[in-house]
């Protein structure tokens, strides 16, 4: 089968298309020979690669790399790796991103396997070994677990293929990164929580953890937090406090640990939980400041018990990741290494104009 190798340049602000062959005419040489050139391929007298160059410099082209990889019917394997999502609704939200993704970009030779892993580090080391042993041309990956991703990635990079993560970042890699910027996450909600009125302000930190929360994205979260009132000395009415408990652990709640709290600030997705808890227990007058659109969150939203949501649009960060590894194979672009979701302040008063 004959495939038709074509460049693209510009002439007076206009895209059009040049192939080998047009090259080769211009030159007086042959197809082959300015095949060759191009590749860097075979001995080429250097008068002749002079003179195909400067054509080629002449009409500023750039290979039509994706008119390539279609003609030469390539095929991209993308691993993605992440947390089991059935029940999980943010989870779930990124998969539906990727999978919009995978969609649109099926058509140009992409394919996705997928690979899950259960909420705990046991879990995660057994999936680990079937991700390594996959061959794939480049990974999407949320490194929940930090010391056993980054052992990963460590294994992971002699496979020598574009790593991007998504949800959670691990600053000391070289690999790309799209979500959120954790700690400018929980700065933004120590800004909310300042908005306040009343003198003396005590402020909880509820922490809902399970056995991911030692991750950096939650510690992030606090840390951006706590930074906020440091960096504003003049905020000095405000009293820090902190409760643990474990996941949906609401029968550990009790009304005294609620007792001359002003704002709850929950550094995750689980404000909900605290949320019900209020709600079950006629406490009111408190600010509470969350993450994430489910729709638990959602309902306490619009009752007024939840007052902010940060919202890190995980649908977007899955589609994201899919497409800077479409350009970055596919297209062979250089795109941002770290591209930053923009973090949505929500109230009952501007969700409902998001909704799909």
């Amino acid at each position: 089968m004959n495939v038709c190798k074509c460049y693209i340049f510009q002439i007076k602000n206009r895209i059009a298309i040049i192939t080998i062959k047009q090259i080769a005419a211009l030159a007086g040489v042959s197809a082959g020979t300015v095949d060759r050139i191009i590749h860097n391929r075979g001995q080429v007298a250097q008068e002749t690669v002079d003179k195909v160059n400067a054509i080629i410099e002449e009409h500023g082209y750039k290979r039509n790399i994706l008119a390539s990889n279609l003609a030469l019917n390539r095929k991209f394997r993308f691993a993605v790796f992440l947390p089991h999502y059935e029940n999980l609704e943010y989870w779930r939200s990124q998969i539906e991103g990727i999978m919009e993704a995978e969609e649109e970009y099926s058509k140009f030779g992409i394919m996705l396997d997928y690979f899950f892993y259960d909420f705990n580090a046991a879990s995660f080391k057994e999936a680990i070994k079937e991700v390594i042993e996959y061959e794939c041309d480049a990974l999407l990956f949320a490194p929940i677990f930090y010391e056993e991703s980054v052992r990963f990635l460590k294994e992971f990079e002699k496979k020598n293929v574009p790593v991007v993560m998504i949800d959670s970042d691990i600053k000391s890699s070289d690999h790309a990164y799209v979500g959120q910027d954790a700690f400018q996450s929980g700065y933004l909600a120590g800004r909310l929580i300042s908005f306040a009125e009343k003198n003396e302000r005590q402020v909880l930190i509820f922490k809902i953890a399970r056995e991911i929360e030692s991750t950096s994205v939650y510690l992030q979260r606090i840390n951006g937090f706590y930074s906020y009132f440091k960096d504003h000395q003049e905020l000095t009415n405000f009293k820090f406090s902190e409760i643990t408990i474990k996941d949906s652990g609401i029968d550990q709640m009790n009304v005294e640990m609620f007792s001359g709290i002003n704002s709850i600030f929950v550094p995750n997705s689980r404000a909900y939980i605290v949320a019900q808890f209020l709600e079950e227990n006629n406490i009111k007058g408190l600010r509470v400041i969350g993450y994430d659109l489910l729709n638990e969150n959602i309902d306490y939203l619009n009752k007024g018990t939840i007052d902010f949501l940060i919202n890190q649009r995980p649908e977007r960060q899955g589609y994201l990741g899919i497409n800077y590894l479409y350009k970055k194979l596919v297209l062979q672009e250089e795109t941002d290494h770290t591209q930053y979701i923009p973090l949505e302040i929500i109230v009952k008063e501007n969700y409902f104009p998001l909704r799909k």
